[in-house]
């Protein structure tokens, strides 16, 4: 009550108005409100932000025990005299929860006060209960009086993030438990309304958590509906809601037409056909991806802009700082807006000065020693670049800059130079950064040697591999090939059949030249790898070509810097695979059909929507924003990343030739790379292949962790295996994510199938996995490893020279140089770095697995509510468990002089870079 007090100003019961002229009638009334007997109040935990029930036990009981007497004589009669009482009008409060926005425009600010006189005068908002239950009369849902929200225009100058307004609503005593809520604003402007509380039922508070923006009714006429927190299945939605249920899923999934507006909340799909600019020149224009055999491609979120001018199957671009469409409730909030516009105001500023100097200059700058890059960090980008006073005052906005953010002109230092400022340069930490590092899902078990290639031999040429047993002999600590194979002693990483068909296109490209690699690493005995062997793949030219290298570790100077340049090539191969295949297909592009089924076929009264919702939070914007400016036509990936214009063909053949949904879960996937066998003994019934595999042992704690979670949730809504074949929405949200969401694949053999519970608890887990845990693994630690870009080059610019070629002298006479000038150039360094700066980001309203925006009342079933505190507190175990690994001397892949700790699975963080952390969504 204390809690009611403060938030409300004064308790219900306080208020006679509350309460019914006479204690019999009370007692009616509470006998049509009271849950039956054998049923439990559930009450909410101490740590509910939200007020009780405003009508206790004690008062029904109170109330009964007064009017035993008086009511002595009535009992007697029959039951159904009760029942054929009079209703009682009563009254019931709502608590209405808004959030404000903390900076506003000036357009905004004249714009709320404007509501806040026009309120007085009835352009308010107004809110109506609806019952689960049918009236009789009427045949439709039983509703409540329209009620006014309270106090808008006294409230609307409070400078707080959330304000809580008041609505009463009168309602008969036979109008049983409300479901949904509507909501009209006739205001100007939107609102965001986080949640709405009904208290004076005697059943308890009820609880409508909804987190949206309701547009202003001369934007969208039609009425909001809000559910309440009780999950129901389809086929259990009470009488009251179903046309409510079936009407707003209509409203959502829209009518396919037109051009979407920003305030619109339609979820609908489209090919990428957006990427490219035809209307800006021939160079622009890009393949769509999707609806093709030759492009096949998930589908993206449908904004319906009109086609571009030149090409009528591209739609027109919308460029920075304009807006792209995604549903308004998926739209950044605006602290996770705040943080990218900070990021992105440092990037500007990054580019920006970069391209100044290159305009002033004779030609782009390059990196000469390694003291140039060490600069970007210790001095400033202003310095490095020589833009000093004499230039300076000849751009003033740009000195004043200076003057007042030198701090943004300068990059963080990332961690992998943080404690150890030459640990890039060795080979273990090479190979330790293949199982620890940002990208740790491409190497694999050796099964056969040498490797062979699945290309097309008439086209690509022999499938042998180059290696050859004597490459690797002496570096196997006197086993044999086939000895160390059989002991699980050799891995790989493969990237020849992903690049190869694209590198006769790539280094035809202006300062791009690339490798199809492949790479041999030796598990010692001490559990680490050391990489024995580094193969490099050109286009084959004929049978007298010299098509392929190997290069072994260094015996000498020269070969030194020849190991240094293959390693290099590796990291950018690497880095292209894991941006546009491991990161942004997999867990970004993979997944958003996903979602936008979810939002079209599953009604938010629905169990799994309830489940999903939290990992689907800003997927929608943050997908949106790539288009906008990283995967398009002269984005960052294409100016960054060895790929060029062709990186997205390169995303797009990954997932016609090596992605599948059935091996997105981290057993399977290990299982698939021999990097785990299924073994029962063992507490996740998997054994890794390389004990010490840092993303592996701290990822299989994670993946079982939401595995039981998932199963706990499945097991109790869904009993039986028919309950799930039946269930409509549940198998129209999975068929249209494959058929419509995956459309180019939706023939493959390997889609699970969805008819028991087992099916659904794999595919909720798999999707539940990749937006949480397997994205946080290849999302933050890019500036921590990548920032330092001679650790990752994202992009090569320069080939290994032959003793034959006109370059091997340059290459004799300044070998660092020579290596440098391999790597991205200054410009395409800064972009790159700042760009991996801004993913690598927590922002302030980041929300971690286990953890949930009103963590008590996201369902109104009691026992879900216990279990996702259960699962709560196995992650929190999680954390500390891989915190005591960090600190095992024993495992060297995570702990030693200089060795960064394997941090990218523990699940909470604080804001900013900290290389950890598992949010619950792919939000970056």
């Amino acid at each position: 009550m204390a809690l009611t007090k403060q938030i409300m100003g004064s308790s219900l019961l306080e208020r006679s108005l509350f309460v019914p002229s006479s204690p019999s009638s009370l007692l009616n009334q509470t006998r049509l409100l009271v849950p039956s007997e054998n049923k439990r109040v559930v009450r909410v935990r101490k740590d509910a932000k939200f007020p009780v029930a405003a009508i206790s036990e004690d008062l029904v009981k109170g109330s009964s025990s007064s009017s035993s007497s008086s009511s002595s004589s009535s009992s007697s009669s029959s039951s159904s005299s009760v029942s054929a009482e009079k209703p009682v009008k009563f009254k019931v409060r709502a608590v209405i929860t808004v959030r404000n926005k903390i900076k506003e425009d000036l357009k905004e600010t004249i714009v709320k006060h404007i509501d806040a006189l026009t309120d007085r005068i009835g352009r308010n908002v107004v809110l109506e209960l609806v019952s689960t239950e049918i009236d009789p009369k009427t045949k439709a849902a039983k509703k409540s009086n329209e009620a006014v929200l309270k106090d808008w225009s006294k409230k609307s100058n409070l400078k707080v993030e959330r304000v809580n307004y008041t609505a009463e609503f009168i309602i008969d005593s036979n109008f049983g438990e409300p479901g949904a809520i509507t909501v009209t604003n006739k205001h100007q402007k939107e609102f965001f309304l986080e949640s709405i509380t009904i208290e004076g039922f005697a059943s308890g508070a009820v609880h409508f958590p909804c987190n949206s923006w309701v547009q202003a009714r001369k934007d969208h006429p039609a009425k909001r509906i809000f559910f309440s927190n009780k999950p129901y299945l389809p086929g259990d939605t009470p009488s009251g809601l179903r046309l409510l249920r079936e009407k707003e899923l209509r409203n959502l999934r829209g009518d396919g037409k037109g051009v979407r507006n920003l305030s619109d909340r339609i979820y609908d799909y489209d090919i990428y056909n957006d990427l490219g600019n035809p209307d800006k020149g021939i160079e622009f224009a890009r393949p769509n991806l999707g609806g093709s055999d030759m492009y096949p491609y998930p589908r993206r979120c449908r904004t319906g802009r009109e086609p571009s001018d030149t090409d009528m199957y591209a739609e027109s671009r919308v460029e920075k700082p304009l807006p792209m469409y995604v549903p308004r409730d998926e739209r950044f909030e605006e602290s996770k807006q705040n943080t990218f516009s900070v990021k992105r105001l440092k990037a500007v500023l990054h580019n920006l000065i970069p391209g100044l100097k290159a305009s002033l200059s004779a030609s782009n700058q390059d990196f000469n020693e390694f003291s140039d890059v060490d600069g970007l960090y210790s001095e400033g980008l202003l310095i490095k670049l020589g833009l000093q006073d004499d230039v300076l005052k000849k751009i003033p906005f740009v000195s004043k800059i200076q003057e007042s953010s030198q701090g943004l002109l300068k990059y963080d230092t990332p961690k992998i130079i943080s404690k150890d400022k030459f640990a890039w340069l060795r080979d273990d930490e090479f190979a330790r950064q293949a199982i620890a590092g940002v990208n740790p899902v491409s190497i694999e078990k050796l099964k056969v040697f040498p490797p062979v290639s699945k290309l097309d031999p008439q086209i690509y040429g022999p499938q042998e591999s180059a290696l050859k047993e004597e490459h690797i002999l002496s570096q196997l600590n006197g086993m044999t090939v086939q000895e160390a194979i059989n002991e699980n002693k050799l891995f790989m990483i493969d990237y020849h059949d992903i690049y190869l068909p694209f590198l006769e296109g790539i280094n035809a490209l202006d300062g791009r030249k690339s490798y199809a690699t492949r790479t041999i690493f030796f598990c010692t005995p001490r559990g680490t790898l050391k990489p024995v062997a580094i193969e490099l793949s050109l286009p084959f030219a004929g049978p007298s070509s010299r098509s392929k290298r190997v290069v072994t570790p260094p015996v000498d100077a020269t070969t030194n810097w020849m190991w240094m340049l293959a390693k290099a090539h590796v990291c950018s191969n690497d880095a292209g695979v894991h941006q546009l295949v491991n990161h942004w297909l997999r867990t970004h592009a993979n997944l958003e059909p996903f979602i936008l089924a979810a939002h079209r076929q599953l009604s938010a009264m629905h169990p799994i929507y309830k489940l999903l919702d939290p990992h689907m939070r800003y997927t929608l914007e943050i997908n949106a924003l790539a288009r906008q400016s990283l995967i398009n036509a002269d984005g960052i990936i294409e100016n960054c990343f060895t790929p060029g214009r062709y990186a997205m063909e390169i995303s797009s053949s990954a997932y016609k030739n090596f992605w599948r949904f059935d091996m997105d879960s981290l057993p399977a996937d290990l299982i698939r790379r021999g990097m785990a066998v299924p073994d029962p003994t063992q507490p996740h019934g998997l054994k890794l292949t390389l004990e010490d595999y840092p993303y592996a042992a701290d990822g299989i704690l994670i993946w079982s962790a939401i595995e039981d979670w998932v199963r706990t949730y499945v097991n109790h809504y869904y009993p039986h295996s028919s309950l799930i074949c039946n269930d409509k929405e549940l198998q129209a949200w999975y068929s249209e994510s494959i058929n419509v969401g995956h459309a180019d694949l939706r023939h493959e053999s390997w889609w699970p199938t969805l008819n028991n519970s087992e099916d659904l608890v794999s595919i909720l887990s798999i999707l539940i996995w990749n937006a949480s845990a397997q994205h946080a693994a290849l999302n933050f630690g890019q500036y921590p490893y990548g920032g330092y870009v001679p650790n990752r080059p994202p992009l090569t610019r320069r080939l290994i020279p032959e003793e034959s070629d006109p370059e091997y002298a340059s290459f004799l006479a300044d070998p660092q140089k020579y290596y440098l000038n391999a790597l991205p150039s200054l410009l395409q360094a800064t972009k790159f770095m700042a760009v991996v700066d801004t993913l690598s980001t927590h922002s302030p309203d980041e929300e971690y697995l286990g953890e949930r925006q009103q963590p008590s009342i996201w369902s109104g079933d009691a026992e879900i509510i216990e279990a996702f505190y259960d699962f709560s507190a196995k992650v929190r175990q999680i954390e500390k468990v891989i915190d005591s690994r960090n600190l095992d001397r024993s495992l060297r892949n995570r702990c030693g002089a200089g060795v960064l700790p394997y941090e990218l699975l523990a699940p909470s963080s604080e804001p900013g870079v900290t290389c950890r952390g598992v949010p619950n969504s792919v939000s970056t």
